[in-house]
């Protein structure tokens, strides 16, 4: 039997969870170690070769940084697997085709709402990056004129430090001159991406549920086996 093999799109967040979920626990695990060398022949070795004292200075940015990209891509991620929580003991009174029927129309408001937080995250965006802010306060009308004071490449992140094999962007995002911390266009690229994550995962909900490949775009009951659960143990343990 031949299994279908995965394209990029299927294993994208399944792969940047994993590798978000790594960084955060190495650089948490490094600041940890770091702070019990203060005072050490280690710790002062780091201090004078590496300006290392008791921690990396950027660690607690630079976590915060993973910790947002994992939520959002996340977001998707359970928008694919079906895990997001929801309610259906109105739902479940309705008979099957129904109940698809309301979940696509429960859907089709979530892809609306994508759009509006992939709109709001671009303009954002688009503020920290060069490029120009949508026009319309709902809806993309077009796009603003940019002016000398549009760009803003050159905002930069608080302690986390620019890495050198990017700075081949300098040219382009900062008229050639040199970031001394990460510029904030980099982390920041994951509130307009994730929302068109989003969007990509809900459309490719909505014709699942159109196909009749797919029933529902919650899961509701993983609450209710929690409590079955938590009850039998109870009873075992009287």
């Amino acid at each position: 039997m031949h299994t279908k093999k995965k394209s990029f799109m299927d294993n994208l967040e399944e792969t940047m969870i994993a590798v978000i979920l790594g960084l955060m626990t190495m650089i948490t695990f490094a600041n940890v170690v770091l702070r019990y060398t203060i005072g050490t022949n280690f710790g002062n070795y780091l201090k004078e070769n590496f300006g290392i004292n008791g921690g990396l200075i950027w660690g607690l940015e630079t976590t915060s940084i993973l910790f947002s990209w994992l939520v959002l891509f996340g977001m998707s991620y359970c928008i694919k697997i079906t895990a997001h929580l929801g309610v259906d003991s109105l739902t479940n009174l309705f008979r099957a085709a129904m109940r698809r029927k309301i979940a696509m129309l429960a859907t089709a408001i979530s892809i609306v709402y994508a759009f509006l937080l992939l709109k709001a995250g671009y303009d954002f965006y688009a503020n920290f990056a060069n490029l120009p802010a949508t026009t319309g306060k709902w809806f993309p009308s077009g796009f603003e004129e940019m002016r000398a004071t549009s760009y803003r490449g050159w905002y930069e992140m608080e302690r986390v430090p620019m890495l050198d094999w990017l700075r081949f962007i300098e040219p382009a995002m900062n008229e050639g001159e040199t970031y001394d911390k990460l510029p904030r266009f980099i982390p920041y690229f994951i509130l307009p991406f994730g929302a068109a994550l989003l969007l990509y995962r809900l459309v490719q909900v909505f014709a699942g549920l159109a196909r009749g490949t797919r029933d529902t775009l919650i899961v509701s009951h993983e609450a209710e086996d929690d409590v079955k659960e938590a009850a039998a143990k109870a009873a075992q343990e009287a």
